[in-house]
């Protein structure tokens, strides 16, 4: 097999083809001068099973043509299968029609992907499970959950937790977390979003008295959710709060917000390359998932189970 990856997360391939111990395909994914993507590869991948790795993060929209370029070069090249893999999926919020007249983008994203070329695709802690409907090839969704857990064991093990999630649409992710932790108790934190990136935090379902709370969810943006969150939980008498988030997306004055939060701690997987911003940060720190994503591309390869990862 093969790892190929565009210029979305080098270090996250670099460090999954170092896991493999093979080398990144040499390939040039590079930019005219008005912008436009061109891919060339250097090496022969005629019959191979290639992996391609590409987070869809900020820019959206380059890094996502220059997956589907990615995908199409190596179909031309006559590779035997292409797997996108994609460990933050961009578009995946948009996965409904919330109201008239709008997109589900997601399912174009899916579609745009298959007719590119792609085989298979693999992600890491999709929006909405759903989504792996969406595509008419085989899609494997990975969760971080395993690797949160070993982290959360090893700091807070000795502590009496509270996994909280940050709203109701967030709880089967944050019980399976819950059920890691040794069936730790669950809190729900309830609230009203007026509008899109902004929320307001209603009240706590459950008692967080005392407890060390861990916030869990699948994304970061703007972080208004989370700080809101965090400081409603201090407020219901929360020893400390801290979030594990897959995707630190972090958007605008994301990172500040949260260094000036009642947030102890943001952890966030490497999915997305950080900023030097969230770098520099204190309160943030990064979780690497390239193990995770090297092993199950090391099952996809040799035709073995890749759910079992989770077992």
């Amino acid at each position: 097999m093969k790892i190929m990856s565009g210029n979305s997360n080098l270090p996250l391939a670099r460090a999954i083809a170092g896991y493999l111990e093979l080398p990144l395909t040499d390939a040039a994914v590079r930019r005219f001068a008005d912008e436009e993507i061109f891919v060339e590869i250097h090496e022969n991948v005629r019959g191979e099973d290639v992996f391609v790795v590409q987070p869809t993060s900020y820019p959206v929209n380059d890094n996502l043509m220059e997956l589907l370029i990615c995908i199409d070069a190596l179909r031309r090249a006559s590779a035997k299968r292409i797997t996108a893999v994609i460990p933050y999926f961009g578009y995946a919020r948009q996965d409904r029609k919330p109201g008239p007249r709008t997109p589900i983008s997601a399912k174009l994203v899916a579609n745009l992907l298959t007719e590119a070329g792609a085989d298979r695709v693999l992600s890491v802690d999709l929006h909405a499970g759903q989504i792996q409907g969406f595509f008419d090839i085989p899609t494997d969704n990975l969760f971080a959950a395993p690797v949160m857990a070993a982290d959360i064991q090893a700091r807070y093990g000795d502590q009496s937790l509270m996994v909280v999630s940050p709203d109701v649409g967030g709880v089967v992710r944050a019980r399976a977390l819950a059920k890691r932790l040794d069936n730790a108790p669950l809190a729900i934190v309830d609230k009203r979003r007026d509008k899109p990136g902004q929320s307001e935090v209603m009240n706590i379902i459950g008692d967080v008295k005392g407890r060390a709370c861990i916030l869990i969810d699948d994304i970061i943006d703007s972080g208004g959710t989370l700080c809101n969150a965090a400081q409603a939980l201090m407020d219901e008498g929360a020893t400390s709060v801290t979030a594990y988030i897959t995707h630190g997306v972090l958007s605008g004055a994301a990172v500040s917000r949260v260094t000036n939060s009642a947030l102890k701690e943001l952890v966030i997987t490497d999915s997305i390359q950080a900023t030097e911003a969230a770098q520099q940060s204190d309160k943030i720190r990064i979780l690497t998932i390239a193990p995770l994503i090297g092993e199950a591309i090391r099952r996809i390869a040799d035709e073995s189970s890749v759910s079992s990862l989770f077992d």
